[in-house]
Formats: C-alpha cells, sequence, structure tokens
C-alpha cells in the first residue's frame, strides 16, 4: 500500500509517516517499481501500535524503545506516565485558578491584568515580608480578587502575614464569607481555625451569623473563637461556650471578660450570673474551676452576682471563700467611689447654678450697654 493511501487510511498524515521512517520507527517493507513506499499490512499495524502508545503520552522516544526492547516491562513507564499526568493536571488547575482571579479583578487594560498578576504572585512568595506588603497593599492598590485573599489567609503560617491578611479580608466585606465558611469544614484543623480567626474579625450581621452557626461546630476550637467573638459583639448564644472555656481554663481570662461585656446589659447579667451559679453548684467540678467560676462573677453586676458572692464568702474551700470576699471588699469600694463621685458632681451643679444666677442678674458694677461717652 503507497504511503497516501495509508494516510488516508490510518489517519497518520503522510508527512509523520515519513518522519517515522526518517527516526526509524515504521520503515516500510518495500518500494514501488518507481520507488515510492510500499507498506504492508505489518507496517500498517505497527503504525496502528505507534499511534495507540502516542495517545497515552508517550514520547517517540519513548514509543521506540517500548517497541524495541523485548525486556521492556510497560507498568514502569505506566506509572511514571499517571504521574506525570497528574502534575500537568495540577498545572493546568493552578493556571485555571489564576485566570479566573484575574478575571473576577474585572481589569480594565492590561496594566489592571499585570498589577492583579503581580500581586498574585506576591501573595505567593517565600517571603513573609513580600506577603505581608501584598496583603496590606490589596486594599488601596490593584484589586485583588477575594477568592485569592481567602485562599491566602486559610493556607498563611506567620503570624504577622495572616494578621494582614484578616485585615485586608475585614475591609473588602463579605465577598469572602461564603468562601471562609467552608473552611470551617475543611478536614484540615489549623484551616478551620484560620477560617474562624478571619471571620471574626469582619464586622458585618452576615459574619455574625456565620459565627452563630460556628457556635455549633464539631470542633471545640471553632466553637471557642466564635463565642469570643460573638460575645464582644454582644450575642447572648455565646454565654454556655464562654462559662465552659472558663471551667476548663481555656482562655478563661478573656471567656470572663467577654462574659462583663455581656454582662453590662442588666436583663444579660442576671441570667449570666444563675448560670455561673448553677455551674458552681455541680459536685463534680475541680476545686480550681470553682474558684475561676468565682472570679468570673467579679464582673457581673447586679443583686444576683452579690447574693451568689455572699453566700460563697462563706465556702467550704477557702481559696473560693477568700476570693468571693475580696471580690465584694473591692465591689464595696468601687460603689462607695461612685456615691463619693456623685457627690461631687451634684454640688458642682449646685455651684454652677449659683454663678448663673449671679451672671443673669444685674448686681453692681454691671457694665451699661451704650458706648462709653
Amino acid at each position: 500500500m503507497l504511503i497516501g493511501d495509508v494516510a488516508r487510511r490510518s489517519g497518520v498524515s503522510a508527512r509523520m509517516l515519513r518522519h517515522y521512517d526518517s527516526l526509524g520507527l515504521v520503515r516500510p517493507t518495500g518500494r514501488s517499481g518507481a520507488g515510492y513506499r510500499e507498506y504492508s499490512d505489518e507496517d500498517i499495524r505497527l503504525i496502528f501500535q505507534v499511534e495507540s502508545l502516542r495517545s497515552l503520552g508517550l514520547s517517540l522516544r519513548d514509543v521506540r524503545r517500548a517497541l524495541d526492547d523485548p525486556g521492556f516491562t510497560p507498568s514502569d513507564l505506566v506509572d511514571d506516565l499517571i504521574q506525570r499526568t497528574r502534575q500537568r493536571i495540577a498545572d493546568e488547575l493552578d493556571l485555571l485558578a489564576r485566570l479566573r482571579r484575574i478575571g473576577a479583578a474585572e481589569p480594565t487594560d492590561w496594566e489592571d491584568v499585570l498589577q492583579v498578576v503581580a500581586l498574585l504572585q506576591a501573595l505567593g512568595s517565600p517571603s513573609a515580608g513580600r506577603r505581608q506588603r501584598a496583603a496590606l497593599s490589596s486594599v488601596d492598590g490593584a484589586p485583588v480578587p477575594v477568592e485569592a485573599l481567602v485562599e491566602a489567609a486559610l493556607n498563611e503560617t506567620d503570624p504577622n502575614v495572616a494578621g494582614a491578611l484578616r485585615w485586608a479580608l475585614a475591609q473588602s466585606g463579605e465577598g469572602g464569607l461564603a468562601l471562609l465558611a467552608d473552611g470551617l469544614r475543611s478536614p484540615q484543623a489549623e484551616v478551620r481555625e484560620r477560617a474562624v480567626q478571619t471571620i471574626a474579625e469582619i464586622p458585618h450581621d452576615a459574619a455574625t451569623d456565620v459565627l452563630r452557626d460556628a457556635l455549633a461546630s464539631p470542633d471545640v476550637v471553632v466553637r471557642r473563637y466564635a463565642a469570643l467573638a460573638l460575645g464582644a459583639r454582644r450575642v447572648a448564644d455565646a454565654v454556655p461556650t464562654l462559662i465552659d472555656m472558663v471551667v476548663e481554663e481555656t482562655k478563661d481570662a478573656e471567656a470572663a471578660d467577654v462574659l462583663g461585656v455581656l454582662a453590662t446589659d442588666p436583663a444579660q447579667a442576671d441570667r449570666i450570673a444563675t448560670r455561673l451559679v448553677d455551674c458552681l453548684a455541680q459536685g463534680i467540678l475541680a476545686p480550681p474551676a470553682r474558684r475561676r467560676l468565682t472570679e468570673a462573677l467579679a464582673d457581673i453586676p447586679g443583686s444576683t452576682a452579690a447574693r451568689a458572692l455572699a453566700g460563697l464568702s462563706q465556702d467550704d474551700d477557702r481559696a473560693v471563700a477568700l476570693t468571693a470576699t475580696s471580690i465584694l471588699t473591692l465591689r464595696d469600694e468601687a460603689g462607695k467611689l461612685r456615691d463619693g463621685a456623685g457627690k461631687l458632681r451634684d454640688g458642682a451643679g449646685k455651684l454652677r447654678d449659683g454663678t448663673g444666677e449671679r451672671r443673669h442678674g444685674a448686681g453692681p458694677g454691671t457694665m451699661p450697654n451704650g458706648p462709653l461717652a
């Protein structure tokens, strides 16, 4: 069969068949009387074998080795092809992600494109300083797609860079919340922690809703960060988790401070005090935990907390009793100071009222309204 017929039937161009011949990969077994290449049935089968191997991604050199080496084992080559294919797919997906991020920035000209590319490269730099500068410049410089900021924040290990990325996302609005919420469900604990820390710094109602949902997370670290952030936003749903943190001595001082913030609402103050007292009443708590709960009552105003402290001042645990007594003494002194300050304010008010009467009266020495002529 002549080369033109082989090309039509096999789908391999005559030019490629000549290339195979020059490489010694598939040589036609004969020549016509006019000197044209003639391919036998065996040659055509070999051509199909070559094309089949090439379709797997083999180079022509690998194809020749596979066909010529009688000791060739295909399993090693196939394993190598699998690895190369996986790497090629990963590279293509990375390119696709970069293109999507550039498109999300909605560049208006090539200068915008180049600026976004430079920022994306800086966010992926091995230099922590460069990554931090890129995060900070993303707010006022070229727009960086929020997806890129979220990915960087969820994977950043340097605390300074992580703080800059959280700040940048807080300035960007609510656009990254959905991706950050997905981060809360990551199989990696460190990614979940970074996600909740970032959400905690976004000052929007939508972020508060995500944090409320995070209180039900199976990850205790996520629940604790969410509770601290919600408490600072005066969301009472955080109270049970905050009290658990005091009991478990996990960021207990911060949790107690946040309980004090929530207790500035009188209605919440009584509820928080009641929960603390109920927790203290449990007989299974260790003495240090009871002492921490007693200390947490210090910043809770109202009669419920005061009664609880009075009762605890007589507690069988001497450390608890002394703690409660000290808190009561401090509260009493603070009350006296407030009373004294109130009396001073009242006296100053009366003094102002008296001087006002003198200013408005026409007493001796009052200047005339007209000219002094």
